[in-house]
């Protein structure tokens, strides 16, 4: 896809598109996508090992809130919740590509610098994470309805309750996934409102369902990896997603028409 062409600061807002084209993806494309993303990581490692080491601090202190303070079931709802804000977490990463990118050596302060020149947005955006995150949690409350009564309740009896609660979770995390898997690079990248970025996002995911799909498996293999080490893999497995989201919104989205975001 063609570098995008920078637009003049006169620029109407009227003339601007509401929804960005995309392109049509190879349902296999997202694997090329992690490859760039652990090219990313080989050439910063400092930086991304930084930017990686306080997801593993913050999921460190979940898991240790839910296992001081509450149950594991506590424990389980904070770390599902966290897919809720993580991506607005990842603008970090997108930052470190988009330097190594213009052939620049990644430097944290610019990444802050990005950061902050979309921050309102990046904010509007977390506020609409965390009111779904809400509205999860309370489903989760309601569906204790379902729960059996008995003190040791066999796996046939918890079927019912387990079966619509991930039913009713995975529509929630989908949900998610379509909003930020392209408007976070997007806010980042130009300067354009919340909407626009997500109702872009949701747009691209529906129309490249199959692409979108081996997308999200490689998102969910990546957070189990980071599970399964003790959330110390994520200090890996964290930067390289966030590198390879940003080189899946350069390889999805058009959003040449919208004037750059230069921080």
């Amino acid at each position: 896809m063609s570098e995008p062409t920078p637009q003049s600061p006169e620029t109407s807002t009227a003339e601007l598109p509401f929804v960005a084209p995309f392109r049509t993806l190879a349902p296999t494309e997202p694997l090329g996508w992690v490859l760039k993303g652990w090219a990313d990581f080989k050439a910063a490692p400092a930086v991304s090992l930084e930017a990686g080491g306080l997801i593993v601090l913050l999921s460190l202190a979940i898991t240790a809130l839910g296992w001081n303070y509450g149950s594991y079931w506590i424990e389980i709802a904070l770390l599902s919740g966290f897919v809720f804000v993580a991506p607005v977490l990842a603008v970090v990463y997108y930052a470190v590509a988009w330097q190594l990118e213009q052939g620049r050596a990644p430097n944290i302060g610019v990444c802050l610098l990005k950061a902050r020149s979309a921050f309102g947005n990046l904010m509007v955006l977390a506020l609409v994470l965390m009111i779904v995150f809400l509205l999860w949690g309370r489903s989760a409350t309601v569906l204790h309805i379902f729960f059996p009564l008995e003190g040791h309740p066999s796996l046939e009896e918890l079927l019912p309750f387990l079966t619509i609660g991930s039913v009713i979770g995975t529509l929630f995390v989908m949900i998610t996934f379509a909003c930020t898997a392209f408007s976070i690079p997007m806010l980042m990248d130009r300067r354009i409102d919340a909407v626009t970025a997500v109702v872009t996002s949701i747009n691209a995911v529906l129309r490249n369902k199959p692409a979108m799909a081996v997308w999200a498996g490689l998102i969910v293999a990546a957070v189990a990896i980071g599970f399964l080490t003790a959330m110390i893999g994520l200090a890996v497995t964290m930067p390289v997603i966030g590198y390879a989201t940003w080189h899946g919104y350069r390889a999805t989205i058009d959003a040449s028409a919208y004037p750059p975001n230069d921080g």
